[in-house]
């Protein structure tokens, strides 16, 4: 496939320049955004990058030959223009139409001593008006400092450092005298087409600073994994043209006709990685507890260097804590693509390549007339182990962030194969492409906030199932087993969740169903993001009705009663605001959780028992607590009193949940 002809590294570096504009509410598809730049317009990354959008006004931009500004562009105008240069075989800035540029505007020659600067150029790039002229050097460093939208890097050399470091550190010579400091930086957004065009210290400084962006290796991912595409679909033909089915000619017009799908799966990496970041960085400051032991524990596995990487020191990071700061995106990158690496080597290591069920992972990496045609040869594909792997690998961290799989680990003691096929059953059971499909279509329709809250809710969900499914007796079976088990009656519990909740949680649930619904969302999001605080027990009701013989929606209705009368949905609350300060006090706030998860189980279980025909499950709830019980009215008094406290704590709530044990016992007597 021809890069630049398919422009798939600047396009992949763009889905990140999108995000961070989504990120600031606005939309850089369809309003006009400033701009300077590191490239010209017959590069791959620059020039095909400053086509990426119609509503570029491109002030400025620089490279190895000329200085170009133009300090009021008009962006259909000057897009043009870039089009036309684009398709201009080596042109240069010097063959920009001049009569096209704004007053105060010009191409310059970085040879000259010196640029007479216009009152029109120095308001452009917030150079001070008593300046009358200035060296090339500094011409180009007051560009790169520019107080404009975007940072546009096509180009090669490293332009940006952090404070601390000298231009030594850089490795750069050639562009010494021109380098900035990420803190001086004044664009909201920096896209990094090109790689090394800023050290990782001056990313983090910059990031520190408010500027919105990512990593060279994030943004500009799209061309290896373009390659890593073409390698393993020609590996798939190759055997394909062995069994005679299909000849060179035909081969090579199926892989031409295959550019713009190869191209847009290319893509989908890019846009899942950026929104993976985006949902880590609004955790990172409330979960820097849990970034701090992922960092720790690949350091003391000989995985990470963290001085090589520049990650915080635990000093860093205990200072960034008190002052109620997390992870910058470019540190949160280093974590994304160390995690992978790691995940990817574990499950390949694993029969996880070798379920059935994931032969469907293998099937979505390859364009759809692939898919089609020769999905029998996909299933003896070379790489297939290393294609499932990757795929799973993808999926868990970019859904679940950098630090699950190993909390997982160590709050169950499970292996990462058992983790990544409890993930995947939750991830079929519930559902979940479907909803992040739905989410990521609200893309410039609602605020980024609202989506990554979107995203948040679902995962919690998934964190909590993916933990209920783990800790199930025995190891997990196949998953297609496992996902015709749960897929359906969940289906089930959700559309008659409304009916089955008690009458204060069913307004609970209508009042947010309205505000998601207003917000502009589709009635089976809103259902589903509405329901997320009464589906953590979901597979404790489907196991019930199934173990019972009971209709879903009837174990529901009890489940629900139950919680409220007992107050179970507040002491749940009060164990999920325990503060944690390390792993072991988060693995014993995960271990009282199981427990109460228990208990309300087995009083499920127990009220069940008890049913009479013809009655309500709700009837069967109130029957079951007005009993003459002692242990179950002082438990009752004592939750009232308890309920008065200002806040709980460990001990206390430790002492709930084992009154509530108390009651499941003695309740099947």
């Amino acid at each position: 496939y021809d890069h630049k002809g398919m422009g798939i590294t600047a396009r992949g570096a763009w889905e990140s320049v999108k995000r961070h504009f989504r990120a600031l509410g606005r939309n850089s598809q369809t309003e006009d955004f400033t701009c300077v730049g590191i490239g010209d317009m017959s590069g791959d990354v620059f020039g095909n990058g400053m086509l990426l959008s119609e509503h570029i006004r491109l002030v400025a931009a620089f490279d190895h030959r000329h200085i170009f500004i133009d300090p009021n562009p008009d962006a259909a105008v000057s897009f043009k223009e870039r089009q036309r240069l684009f398709a201009v075989p080596r042109s240069s800035w010097e063959d920009y139409d001049k009569s096209l540029i704004a007053r105060g505007g010009g191409v310059f020659p970085r040879s000259a001593k010196t640029v007479a600067l216009s009152a029109e150029a120095k308001a452009a790039l917030g150079i001070d008006e008593s300046v009358a002229e200035m060296t090339p050097n500094q011409l180009m460093n007051a560009i790169l400092k520019a107080p404009v939208d975007l940072l546009w890097n096509g180009g090669i050399g490293t332009y940006v450092k952090s404070s601390a470091e000298t231009h030594a550190d850089c490795g750069d010579r050639a562009n010494n005298g021109l380098r900035v400091d990420g803190r001086e930086l004044r664009c909201k957004v920096v896209g990094e087409g090109g790689n090394l065009g800023m050290t990782q210290r001056g990313r983090i400084e910059a990031a520190q600073a408010g500027v919105l962006l990512n990593t060279d290796f994030i943004d500009n991912s799209a061309g290896v994994d373009t390659s890593d595409h073409e390698v393993n679909i020609k590996i798939l033909l190759g055997a394909v043209m062995l069994a005679g089915e299909l000849d060179q000619e035909n081969r090579n017009a199926l892989l031409a006709s295959m550019t713009d799908e190869v191209g847009e799966l290319v893509l989908v990496d890019n846009y899942r990685q950026n929104q993976a970041l985006s949902v880590m960085e609004s955790m990172s400051a409330q979960r820097l507890g849990s970034f701090t032991h992922f960092i720790q524990t690949l350091e003391s596995q000989g995985l990470l260097d963290r001085a090589i990487e520049f990650l915080p020191s635990d000093a860093e990071l205990a200072e960034r804590k008190a002052k109620g700061q997390g992870l910058t995106r470019p540190e949160l990158a280093v974590l994304l693509s160390y995690d992978k690496i790691v995940i990817f080597n574990q499950l390949l290591d694993s029969d996880v390549p070798e379920d059935p069920y994931l032969s469907k992972e293998l099937q979505r990496y390859f364009p759809q007339p692939l898919q089609d045609k020769y999905a029998e040869y996909m299933l003896s594909h070379r790489l297939r182990r290393e294609i499932i792997a990757t795929a799973v690998t993808n999926s868990l961290v970019n859904r679940m962030g950098s630090t699950f799989l190993l909390r997982m680990q160590e709050d169950t003691g499970e292996t990462p194969a058992q983790i990544a096929k409890a993930y995947t059953i939750v991830r079929e059971s519930m559902q979940a492409r479907a909803l992040w499909a739905e989410i990521d279509a609200l893309d410039n329709k609602v605020p980024e906030s609202v989506q990554i809250q979107a995203l948040t809710g679902i995962w919690h969900l998934q964190r909590k199932l993916t933990r209920w499914m783990i800790a199930l007796p025995g190891l997990l079976p196949d998953i297609a087993r496992m996902v015709e088990r749960y897929q359906e009656p969940f289906s089930v519990l959700l559309q008659s969740l409304p009916g089955a909740l008690t009458e204060s949680d069913r307004g609970r649930f209508e009042a947010e169903f309205s505000r998601l619904s207003g917000l502009g969302m589709s009635a089976q999001l809103a259902h589903f993001l509405a329901a997320l605080p009464y589906l953590d027990s979901s597979m404790d009701i489907i196991e019930l009705s199934l173990r019972e013989s009971q209709p879903v929606k009837a174990v529901a209705q009890a489940h629900f009663a139950l919680s409220e009368a007992l107050h179970i949905n507040w002491l749940m609350a009060g164990i999920e605001a325990l503060p944690v300060t390390g792993r072991w006090q988060a693995q014993a706030r995960g271990v009282l959780r199981d427990e109460l998860q228990a208990q309300q189980r087995q009083l499920v279980s127990t009220v069940l028992g008890s049913l009479q025909a013809g009655k309500e499950p709700s009837e069967w709830v109130e029957a079951w607590l007005s009993r003459d019980d002692a242990a179950l009215k002082y438990t009752l008094g004592m939750f009232t009193d308890m309920r008065s406290l200002s806040e709980m704590d460990f001990p206390t709530l430790s002492v709930a949940v084992r009154r509530l044990a108390q009651i499941a016992s003695t309740g099947t007597r």
